[in-house]
């Protein structure tokens, strides 16, 4: 049975999602013993009510396995593989039951790796195209590293169908992603992995770049190649370290030189609201590295900002 609308629901807009995706599988632990926080990342954003502030159906929980690298060591490949694995098989069911029923999903963290099962949904669907909004490419792959483990690192690479099988070519759909349809942005200027993504023609911008164009014309010139028919439309990737750790310290790795809030506002407005753009998801913020909530906070607004009827 379908849920009820929500109040104030515009049958003529698109239906927005909310779904939780609490799996931080993808990441090292922050100290020996503990797990990574950013399992709590959609509690934390559901205790800001996105959901009623988006004017959002309810999707419910995929819950992910449970965390524990085992004796995993460098060189292992990387950690929780076959969780992994078994984790974007089951995420991407759901986004894929909602993505064909014509909804918007939003998709709550978790780190990066879940990335991977909105990649293998739109997969099975056709080919689509991403942009990704992070701090770093996350290309890490046996190609141009010493050794591979955490996925929330390596996501972009094993979308694209870089590194283990096991978690590339998922039921025979390796690449999830080609490189020509991927965008990213925010990366810092320093970002060691850029070289990489201009040999390849992965078409990306740092912060300077984007603040050199100004956010608004760069994230139009943008869309118009995400919007390009070749594709059957875009995802939006947005991982909360893209912002500077000025005014979103709450991350595994909090890099300098990130964007600020109307800069990351400008960017995400422009890409949801098309009609190519088929959902979103969000990674990586941390409340355990946020007692008073102010990231949860700002990370609302934003997807407010963006997504809520007007």
């Amino acid at each position: 049975m379908a849920p009820a609308a929500p109040p104030g629901h515009n049958d003529r807009m698109r239906r927005i999602v909310v779904l939780d995706a609490p799996s931080n599988l993808g990441l090292r632990p922050p100290a020996e013993g503990t797990v990574p926080g950013c399992y709590k990342l959609a509690g934390a954003l559901r205790e800001q009510r996105l959901v009623q502030r988006l004017g959002a159906y309810e999707g419910g929980v995929v819950v992910p396995p449970r965390y524990d690298r085992g004796g995993w060591r460098p060189g292992d490949g990387v950690f929780h593989a076959a969780a992994l694995a078994t984790y974007t098989r089951k995420l991407a069911d759901r986004i894929e039951h909602h993505v064909r029923a014509g909804d918007f999903p939003v998709v709550l963290g978790g780190d990066c790796s879940i990335q991977l099962g909105a990649s293998l949904a739109l997969r099975r669907i056709g080919r689509y195209g991403i942009a990704v909004l992070d701090g770093s490419a996350d290309f890490r792959h046996p190609g141009n590293a010493d050794h591979v483990g955490a996925a929330g690192g390596e996501e972009l690479a094993l979308a694209t169908g870089r590194g283990q099988r096991d978690l590339t070519d998922l039921e025979g759909l390796r690449p999830y992603l080609k490189d020509e349809d991927v965008r990213v942005l925010g990366i810092r200027d320093y970002d060691t992995e850029r070289a990489e993504l201009a040999e390849l023609k992965i078409m990306n911008a740092t912060v300077g770049e984007i603040r050199e164009w100004g956010a608004e014309e760069l994230a139009g010139a943008v869309l118009q190649t995400l919007e390009a028919p070749v594709t059957e439309g875009f995802w939006v990737h947005l991982d909360a370290d893209v912002l500077d750790p000025s005014v979103m310290p709450a991350v595994d790795s909090p890099d300098p030189g990130g964007l600020l809030p109307d800069e990351l506002a400008t960017l995400l407005r422009t890409f949801v609201r098309s009609e190519r753009c088929v959902g979103l998801n969000l990674t990586i913020y941390d409340p355990d590295l946020d007692p008073a909530g102010s990231g949860a906070a700002l990370l609302a607004d934003l997807l407010e900002d963006a997504l809520a009827p007007r």
